[in-house]
């Protein structure tokens, strides 16, 4: 299953190894449009020296990487399976891409010295157990100004057998995460909702069948078919609800 990462309370973290054994990834990484989707809607909001929180196999780490003001990646990953194929896939970019095997709690120090400006934590907050001290963690690796980019699986009621299985913690609901995020020091610009048809598929094959996976063919046929239309609606209709989260937030200046 996708790890978790503890918070400073949970002191056994700091000398385990991490694995992952799930096929979350796998599937996910068959969501082209669904990851080119997320990234064009913060497109504009990242800066040149990037943290990618929990990067895993790397799927969204190729894109970030293709991005032309990007100077250079931090990509952090506690799973010590997925690390050396993390290095391999993005192995192409040099010294332009430093993979970091560790979780945001015990890189934070070194990490603080990179000049990070934005951090971006695609599908990892939901599995952290203690999220608000992520929150304040990367609170503390930026600068005034810096920010932070989450995206996140939404409607807490949705939570079910999927969800179980995938070791998230929660769902997040809008104002759940627009709350911690201002509490860590985060000033929020945008909170928005995307994926509207994902709550009824979500609703079914997570509360109604009570499946424990995704099947890559039915990501692939989602991600083909289905949406790139509903990208292209939302961008003009942004929905009152949505499987996933996107917000971005701005690291307010210390007194």
């Amino acid at each position: 299953m996708r790890r978790k990462e503890h918070g400073k309370a949970d002191a056994a973290l700091r000398t385990e190894r991490i694995h992952y054994v799930g096929d979350e990834l796998a599937a996910m990484a068959e969501a082209h449009n669904y990851y080119a989707w997320v990234l064009a809607t913060c497109r504009s909001r990242i800066g040149r020296v990037v943290l990618e929180h929990g990067a895993g196999i790397g799927t969204f780490s190729e894109l970030l990487m293709r991005e032309a003001g990007l100077d250079r990646l931090l990509a952090l990953e506690p799973a010590t399976n997925l690390v050396p194929l993390l290095r391999e896939r993005l192995s192409a970019w040099g010294a332009r891409v430093e993979v970091v095997p560790s979780t945001l709690e015990q890189s934070a120090p070194r990490l603080r010295e990179r000049g990070v400006d934005t951090v971006v934590s695609i599908n990892v907050l939901e599995h952290i157990t203690d999220d608000r001290e992520a929150l304040r963690t990367m609170a503390e690796l930026l600068p005034a100004g810096g920010r932070v980019i989450l995206f996140v699986p939404a409607v807490a009621w949705l939570y079910g057998s999927l969800d179980a299985a995938f070791e998230h913690c929660r769902r997040y609901g809008r104002r759940e995460l627009i709350g911690k995020l201002e509490d860590a020091g985060f000033a929020i610009e945008s909170a928005r909702f995307m994926n509207l048809p994902g709550v009824l598929s979500w609703l079914v094959v997570g509360r109604l069948l009570r499946r424990r996976t995704l099947a890559p063919s039915a990501v692939r046929f989602y991600d083909r078919w289905v949406l790139p239309v509903v990208s292209r609606l939302e961008r003009l209709h942004p929905p009152p609800i949505g499987q996933s989260l996107l917000v971005i937030a701005r690291r307010e200046a210390t007194g």
